[in-house]
């Protein structure tokens, strides 16, 4: 009877002891909605020391006349992110980045306002709303990593938005999660609102390999801007490959796009004849960046970017035709570590300019942009 009694006992005090850690586990599992307020701050001192003659190109110092100085901010971000429960979570983004009131007063706008439907099947979310798109958010800026310096080449260059509203459908081929794939169809428009009936889609494939040191990402989009009198749309295709370590990146990126019918044209002299002419730009960018210590880093980037393969000197072009020249882009800095989440990095912008067509503007040696720079970045979070 002692014995049944001591045994009884010591049933009760395991199972009491096992509901208890049920009862623990049950706890930590327990969802607590939770929200994390971030930004970051991009900040430059520029001396502008040479202008190209003709004002020419989209980029950021084109029209920046020589000799000017100036204090300015280049990106201030404001975001919030929070998690509803565990299958569903928001992302809201606010963002200045050059943009004025009429009176030339700062002003921001929205960036990304989305909800994400997490594991809407197995490895795969859902997003809804306005978000980044797989242009290059995917793998080439997180891995560029100096987007206080400048943008990546086909954000650079105006290729695609880093910005779109629509449906996402976000997944990963493995349970590992070292490949994936984004699907998207948006209103093309950036954060911008519709302006027209077509819709964008894109499609992008990655996979990293070797412990994700080596990353290969590719995708592609289209868009249509309008059907009659003459269909226009442009269809991208571009591919990343990466090296990296933390002492260590190399990367590489290139891009081609089709502009179906993308401007108008007359056949040389004597004729008359008009007609739209496709246009086919294209790009590669490389770069590279290292550690010299823990607080000093480099980077290194070089870009040939050529708006138009299918160029003809022989046809007179319409005014708007933006392709008489190629590009070539050099950029090179030193990034000192303040602290975690704060650099310092004094840099050289450089933007060049080839002329392909003699008969205009005649490019001369100093066709050429070229900026000093020491920007600021820090992040909080």
């Amino acid at each position: 009877m002692k014995k049944l009694r001591l045994l009884i006992i010591v049933l009760i005090v395991l199972s009491q002891n096992a509901f208890s850690q049920k009862d623990t586990a049950q706890m930590k599992k327990e969802f607590v909605p939770s929200g994390k307020l971030w930004g970051n701050v991009f900040v430059d001192y520029t001396d502008k020391i040479q202008s190209n003659s003709f004002n020419m190109s989209n980029t950021q110092y084109a029209i920046t006349p020589k000799d000017f100085t100036m204090f300015d901010f280049r990106r201030v971000y404001l975001g919030y992110d929070y998690e509803i429960s565990e299958r569903f979570s928001t992302q809201f983004l606010l963002s200045y980045e050059g943009q004025t009131t009429s009176d030339g007063s700062r002003t921001v706008y929205l960036k990304a306002a989305n909800i994400r439907y997490k594991g809407i099947y197995k490895n795969a979310d859902l997003v809804v709303g306005q978000m980044q798109t797989p242009t290059f958010s995917t793998a080439s800026d997180p891995t560029w990593g100096y987007r206080s310096l400048e943008r990546t080449l086909l954000d650079m260059r105006k290729i695609g938005t880093s910005y779109d509203m629509g449906v996402s459908l976000q997944g990963k081929f493995t349970n590992k999660g070292d490949c994936g794939y984004t699907l998207m169809i948006a209103n093309g428009s950036g954060a911008k609102p519709e302006n027209d009936k077509f819709k964008k889609e894109y499609i992008d494939v990655w996979a990293k390999f070797m412990d994700q040191k080596i990353i290969i990402d590719m995708g592609a989009d289209n868009e249509i801007s309008q059907i009659t009198p003459y269909k226009k749309y442009k269809t991208t295709l571009k591919v990343f490959a990466a090296y990296q370590t933390p002492e260590f990146t190399f990367g590489l990126e290139a891009f081609s796009q089709l502009q179906k019918n993308n401007t108008l044209f007359t056949e040389p002299f004597p004729s008359t004849i008009k007609d739209t002419v496709n246009a086919m730009s294209s790009g590669i960018s490389v770069f590279a960046k290292g550690a010299i210590n823990s607080k000093v880093g480099w980077v290194l980037r070089y870009d040939h970017y050529n708006p138009d393969t299918k160029f003809n000197m022989k046809n007179v072009y319409a005014a708007s035709y933006p392709s008489f020249f190629t590009e070539s882009f050099v950029l090179a800095g030193i990034d000192f570590t303040v602290i975690k989440n704060i650099h310092i990095i004094p840099n050289i912008w450089f933007d060049s300019y080839n002329n392909r067509d003699i008969a205009f503007n005649h490019l001369s040696k100093n066709s050429y942009d070229l900026a000093a720079r020491i920007t600021g970045s820090y992040l909080f979070k």
